[in-house]
């Protein structure tokens, strides 16, 4: 098979990352379940799904799905206050930073988030959950939100390709600051 020279690589998650750069996302819990009518996915793409986010499936496709994975929810949604979401996202920011990661920016709106960071040993999901859990435990001390947790369990982890894609996923996340999203960045003001 002939390759242009300008042909880029089909992506697959098992690729390294440039630079080990990763954009993360996840949500809160209880805000994306399966047979949501945004479209949806199996975790490992074990259920053919039709349409994404972008392209949502037929109203009512997977309406009986939805349901059942509301039942199946042991407490309400979970969604933030302009105030958590701000506190929520500073922690985030900080404890990545702690545990020198770098940061480039972190965006959380009142139900999901959106981070690009460095992340050297490849385990974004372990140090994702960490800032999670460091996020929550913070909200939960200044009784900002119900005890339980407030995240999803697991999160998306997108390596980055390249410096453009890096440049893209920064400009990306910066850009919920006009969706309702808080955002940190690494030229925001000191932690």
């Amino acid at each position: 098979m002939h390759q242009f020279p300008f042909a880029q690589p089909i992506y697959t998650p098992s690729m390294l990352p440039w630079n080990d750069w990763y954009h993360i996302n996840g949500n809160t819990y209880g805000t994306w379940l399966r047979g949501d009518n945004r479209g949806w996915r199996a975790r490992h793409h074990r259920e053919h799904v039709v349409g994404d986010y972008k392209n949502p499936p037929p109203p009512g496709t997977y309406n009986k799905l939805h349901i059942q994975s509301q039942m199946l929810m042991t407490r309400p949604p979970v969604h933030l206050s302009p105030q958590a979401a701000r506190i929520a996202c500073d922690e985030f920011a900080a404890s990545l930073l702690r545990h020198a990661i770098t940061v480039l920016a972190v965006a959380i709106n009142d139900h999901h988030f959106h981070t690009l960071a460095r992340i050297p040993d490849h385990t974004p999901r372990k140090w994702i959950g960490i800032a999670k859990k460091d996020s929550a435990r913070m909200l939960s001390d200044r009784s900002l939100v119900q005890p339980g947790g407030i995240w999803a369990v697991r999160c998306r982890c997108l390596p980055i390709r390249d410096r453009i894609h890096q440049i893209n996923g920064f400009h990306y996340i910066k850009k919920h600051s006009t969706q309702n999203a808080v955002v940190w960045t690494y030229c925001s003001d000191p932690l």
